[in-house]
């Protein structure tokens, strides 16, 4: 589906995979709506990147307001597109160094931001696309965001592995579930990328890191990312499928 002179939503795209996805679309000619968090640079981004990007400060987690990202991408051009990035991580042991359980509120928390958050973005853009007349057979196309995590999770990402193993999960069930509606769906498991979460360790950790991936032997691009992001969009025979997008790495379990 070509995405221009559509309207598209990127959650989390105030930064990183997010940020590089908005790039790319506005690039195609296709008017964007940010959703990230009020705390975010969502507003200055928007403002930066010209009169086709808009911002709208959202939860992931909130009807009402993904309700509102929504209809300012609909009051621009119909909604074609939701490419679904915001999520967040934080360590949780099922034991403490203490020997107390591990936090179900801090479980709960981030299953509810990258999990529950991701049905949520899923459901709205989905009922919003359905109305839609069929551009190039598509309906819209929506692009989420695992992890390969989600099958080796590391110590301590028993929350965030646990999320991202259900957003494996719930692709096929969706595409199935939205091909009556000619709405595609697919997810984007990246392995360890130069985002704004690791631009904060040291630069050991990571020279570490990209020296674990096998081929290439660096951190991924974000626009590596958003590249793939936009393939899935424009080809129609890519639906309900996860794609790994790792350089070929297996997380070790530290």
């Amino acid at each position: 589906m070509n995405p221009t002179g559509s309207s598209a939503v990127v959650t989390g795209g105030a930064s990183g995979l997010g940020l590089a996805t908005v790039r790319r679309l506005l690039a195609q000619g296709t008017r964007v709506v940010i959703a990230d968090l009020p705390s975010s640079a969502g507003a200055e981004v928007a403002r930066d990147l010209g009169d086709q990007a808009r911002f709208v400060a959202a939860d992931v987690r909130s009807e009402a307001q993904m309700e509102g990202v929504f209809d300012v991408a609909e009051s621009q051009a119909p909604l074609r597109v939701l490419v679904h990035c915001a999520g967040r991580g934080g360590p949780v042991r099922l034991v403490d160094k203490d020997g107390r359980p591990g936090s179900l509120e801090k479980y709960e928390e981030l299953v509810q931001i990258n999990l529950v958050g991701t049905f949520n973005a899923l459901r709205l853009a989905a009922a919003r696309m359905a109305r839609n007349d069929p551009e190039d057979g598509d309906r819209g196309v929506c692009v989420l965001t695992a992890s390969v995590a989600a099958w080796e999770g590391q110590i301590g990402q028993i929350p965030y592995a646990s999320a991202k193993a259900g957003v494996v999960g719930m692709t096929i069930v969706a595409a199935r579930d939205l091909a009556s509606k000619a709405i595609r769906v697919c997810t984007i498991a990246p392995g360890t990328f130069d985002t704004p979460i690791l631009a904060r360790l040291s630069e050991d950790v990571r020279a570490s890191l990209a020296t674990s991936v096998p081929h290439p032997k660096r951190l991924g691009a974000p626009d590596e990312y958003a590249s793939l992001a936009l393939h899935i969009i424009d080809n129609p025979m890519l639906n309900g499928e996860t794609i790994r997008l790792d350089g070929a790495i297996r997380m070790a379990p530290r």
